[in-house]
C-alpha cells in the first residue's frame, strides 16, 4: 500500500483528483448490488387462449423470432 502511495505522490497535483476518481470507479464496480427479482407480471396471461401452449413451444417460438 505504501508503495502506491509513493507512486502517487510523484504525479503533479492535477492527476491526483483523477486518480482518486478512477478508485472509485473501481469501488463502484465491485460493490455488490442488490439481487432484483423477476416481476412475473406477465404470469398466467395465456391462460385464456383457446389452444393451450406449453413453456418449450413458447421457447421454440421465441427462438424463432430471434434467428429473424
Amino acid at each position: 500500500m505504501q508503495n502506491l502511495e509513493k507512486k502517487v505522490k510523484t504525479l503533479p497535483l492535477d492527476l491526483h483528483r483523477e486518480v482518486e476518481d478512477y478508485i472509485d470507479f473501481l469501488i463502484k464496480k465491485r460493490a455488490k448490488r442488490p439481487k432484483k427479482h423477476f416481476s412475473l407480471t406477465w404470469k398466467g396471461a395465456l391462460r385464456d387462449e383457446k389452444d393451450p401452449i406449453s413453456s418449450v413451444d413458447l421457447q421454440h417460438k421465441a427462438l424463432n423470432w430471434w434467428q429473424k
